[in-house]
């Protein structure tokens, strides 16, 4: 499926001349021969999340049609803890033999920062094969709020400092990153009310505990339409098509704002690259799928497709976006 067979391994193998050349090209046909197999048991996926996460369907939908094109089964595999930290640190240890891949998202590069000490470097230790998705958050208040738009927010946080609070599902989350992102921005002084899961900021925010909170399209959109919460804006760089009525932060007066939600696939460094392409080949086949695609963006997601080189490009430069962020914004580091 690769193109690299183990013949041609063996004979560019028996070509080669001996002497010093040899110790180097043993490992390389052992592992061009490894991947002439893939797959060939089940591959475990290990989402550092808990289940049932905005996310769990892409993830799952993208696992099934894997399993269907490489004929071997995907498992979806949740090992959540310390904001991401023990799932990812799991696969950096792993076996790099392509039957250990990560889901990544944007709260693993947030800890590049956030995290003093970890045991792995996030673009050191594994290797970007693709991403799958991204969707927008919202930023919505309760209906207590009296502000109608970001304008009067803005306004009513700055009359009233350190008042406000807003809800995530805990430090270096994309929610809290979202929060701080506007602060950065826009000059306000709300404050961070971190829960262990997002099940809680949700049950606050409906019952006025808190504020304000961003959150997923998906997620908020039936409760922004029966006016359990106010919109105030949306987080992509164009309007999203399940609240198209709903201006992004950046139209509303949040210039440069963007904040999404995205995940993508990696694999522990030194995972043969011929596994890399395949892996990286085959998603991007089914992203570019249309009923895929139409699929998704009706449920608020968008495909992204990219190479790996853009991937890594994307997943470094998010490092570098959020290490500012945390540092303008004098975020307590977590050791």
């Amino acid at each position: 499926m690769i193109g690299i067979s183990r013949r041609s391994a063996l004979l560019t193998f028996a070509a080669a001349p001996l002497g010093s050349t040899l110790p180097s090209l043993l490992p390389g046909a052992v592992t061009i021969a490894q991947a002439d197999d893939y797959p060939s048991r089940p591959v475990k996926v290990i989402v550092p999340f808990g289940a049932g996460g905005p996310t769990d369907v892409y993830t799952r939908d993208i696992a099934a049609e894997l399993q269907q094109l490489l004929r071997q089964a995907f498992i979806m595999e949740n090992r959540p803890g310390a904001g991401t930290t023990i799932g990812t640190e799991f696969v950096a240890n792993a076996t790099p033999d392509g039957y250990t891949l990560l889901m990544v998202s944007g709260t693993q590069t947030v800890n590049e920062t956030l995290y003093e000490t970890k045991s792995y470097s996030l673009m050191r230790d594994l290797a970007p094969i693709s991403p799958l998705m991204d969707s927008d958050l919202v930023l919505v208040v309760h209906p207590s709020v009296p502000a109608k738009n970001l304008a009067e927010l803005i306004a009513l946080a700055k009359a009233k400092p350190g008042t406000l609070n807003y809800g995530s599902s805990g430090p270096g989350s994309n929610y809290h990153m979202a929060g701080e992102l506007l602060k950065n921005i826009t000059g306000i002084d709300i404050v961070h009310v971190p829960y262990k899961g997002s099940s809680g900021m949700r049950t606050d925010i409906l019952s006025g505990q808190i504020q304000l909170l961003f959150d997923s399209v998906p997620t908020m959109a039936p409760l922004i339409k029966s006016d359990m919460v106010r919109a105030i804006g949306t987080s992509g760089k164009a309007r999203s098509p399940i609240l198209a009525d709903v201006p992004t932060l950046d139209e509303a007066g949040a210039p440069g704002f963007q904040a999404t939600l995205w995940v993508g696939f990696m694999a522990p460094k030194n995972t043969p690259q011929p596994i890399i392409d395949l892996l990286s080949r085959t998603i991007t086949s089914i992203l570019q799928r249309p009923e895929i695609k139409k699929s998704w963006e009706d449920q608020g997601a968008t495909p992204l497709v990219m190479t790996q080189a853009q991937f890594a490009a994307f997943m470094q430069a998010e490092i570098v976006k959020w290490a500012k962020v945390i540092k303008n914004n004098h975020i307590t580091l977590i050791d």
